[in-house]
């Protein structure tokens, strides 16, 4: 019951995020214009970049809330939080003066425009800065909840600020100033506040003695899975990053606005990732510890296939229409056009992305960060060419070929090593069983929405409607050839009639 609450807290959580997120986009573009909407891209991505210097606290924590609440010690948990706690905030403070100090240096050798000044490019990334110093320790506070199995809680509050902080800036450039400066004042605002809430959220959870203190030991005695977990993130940015780090660079902050345009609609796929990876790794962790190889197998595998089952079909979906679906969005013809390609590849690239989520939960369970290393270190030889390559060759479109393409050697190299290590002998069952079935149903199914709606000169309503019916048989198909997917739901149905009738 806590899993199918918790997986339901993290998908309303993902989808509402996702919604919001969509819905205030033409708004910005309204009130700032789409080159102020590139420096909100580059805010994203700062703010993604600057996540290296978490060095692995915040999958630490969770990683060990997870153990304690599994072990029945869950206020043992409480002393590595205090001491990574104080970390966090002095981090936050430093970042903050970094950023202010390389403002004026981004503004001037860094990003490009055609009508923004110098003086306001800097003004609004010393703004980031602050923003980001703001936000800083949530993450903290948000791993410790999620390995708590408290994803109710991190969900809601989540759900509270981003409305708050969008829905918010929607406001303040309508009624107070029109300015990329009005913005990021107010988001960082609302960072301090979900800060502060957050925090309090997890200590009344964990429980917070007075006589906790700085616990060097503590440090030590997770140091190693810290130090593995920080290579991982840095490696992790940069393969996930450096696409748009160096778009902001070669590309004018038009045409790099619709690089990040693509992805905010792309970033839609992970609202199915995220929570069913704050799900399973607490569980595989758990398991890890018990030993229970047979349920930690069983469980892999239909979390894998769940999440494959639904995050293909939806990809397909966004690949295939993805100019209908921004005409509609933004009301703008030829931004859609100029933003489809890039979205095409971006979908099936994240979605390859995304199912590789489940062997990663998998290797930090078992504490084995070597793994992921191994990994990103291999992938990093290749990203650095092709995106430059295939960026300054085709633009914007270029950095959504290389993102493809890497990430198609992700899964076959990943699921390789990942099971040489561990549940051997797994590893082309679930690669053709629990992916390639999924996978492939998903694109006969788009080829036959591309083929159908080619041919024929229907509204793009119609089209929507045909794509959507092809997504929902595609699900329904893939989980009909999922036997204990099936049994888990006429469970979930049996034991829901038998509470009624108890009731009745």
């Amino acid at each position: 019951m806590k899993l199918g609450r918790n997986l339901l807290a993290g998908l309303a959580n993902s989808i509402w995020s996702a919604l919001v997120g969509l819905a205030v986009v033409p708004f910005y573009l309204k009130y700032l214009g789409i080159e102020a909407y590139g420096l909100i891209g580059f805010f994203v991505t700062t703010q993604a970049v600057l996540s290296l210097l978490d060095m692995g606290m915040a999958p630490t924590i969770n990683r060990e809330v997870a153990r304690c609440s599994a072990a029945g010690s869950l206020q043992e948990a409480g002393k590595l939080l205090h001491t990574l706690a104080i970390i966090y905030w002095i981090m936050a403070g430093a970042i903050a003066l970094l950023i202010l100090a390389l403002a004026p240096l981004i503004a001037e050798y860094w990003l490009q425009s055609k009508q923004l000044s110098p003086k306001t490019i800097s003004q609004a990334v010393m703004l980031m800065g602050l923003v980001v110093a703001c936000r800083w320790p949530i993450g903290l506070y948000q791993g410790a909840l999620i390995g708590a199995q408290r994803l109710t809680v991190s969900s809601g509050i989540n759900m509270s600020m981003v409305t708050i902080g969008s829905l918010g800036a929607i406001a303040v450039l309508a009624l107070v100033s029109p300015t990329i400066e009005a913005f990021f004042i107010w988001q960082a605002c609302v960072g301090l506040v979900y800060a502060i809430t957050i925090r309090w959220a997890a200590w009344r959870i964990i429980g917070k003695s007075n006589q906790i203190k700085f616990d060097v030991d503590k440090l030590k005695s997770v140091w190693r899975f810290t130090a593995g977990m920080s290579v991982i993130s840095l490696m992790g940015i940069i393969f996930t990053q450096l696409d748009k780090v160096l778009l902001s660079k070669l590309l004018g902050l038009e045409e790099f606005a619709h690089y990040m345009l693509a992805t905010v609609v792309v970033s839609g796929l992970y609202v199915l990732v995220t929570p069913m990876y704050n799900v399973v790794y607490p569980r595989f962790s758990a398991l890890a510890v018990t030993g229970d190889t047979e349920k930690l197998t069983d469980f892999y595998r239909l979390s894998t296939r769940i999440l494959a089952i639904v995050l293909f079909p939806i990809a397909m979906m966004l690949a295939v229409f993805a100019e209908d679906l921004v005409r509609i969005w933004t009301g703008n013809p030829s931004l859609a056009s100029s933003v489809a390609p890039v979205i095409a590849l971006l979908a099936i690239g994240s979605a390859l992305n995304g199912i590789m989520y489940i062997p990663h939960a998998l290797q930090l369970a078992f504490g084995m960060t070597r793994l992921p290393i191994i990994i990103n270190g291999t992938l990093m030889i290749f990203i650095l060419p092709l995106i430059i390559f295939f960026a300054l060759s085709y633009g914007a479109a270029g950095g959504a070929i290389a993102w493809f393409m890497l990430h198609a050697f992700y899964v076959l190299l990943s699921t390789w090593l990942t099971h040489r290590h561990l549940l051997r002998g797994l590893g082309k069952r679930w690669l053709f069983n629990d992916v390639g079935v999924p996978f492939g149903l998903t694109l006969i199914a788009g080829m036959a929405a591309k083929y159908i709606c080619q041919g024929n000169e229907c509204s793009v309503f119609i089209k929507l409607a045909i794509g959507s019916s092809l997504t929902f048989l595609t699900v329904v198909v893939c989980v009909l050839l999922t036997p204990k997917l099936l049994t888990l739901i006429s469970h979930y149905f049996y034991v829901k009639k038998t509470v009624r009738a108890g009731q009745i």
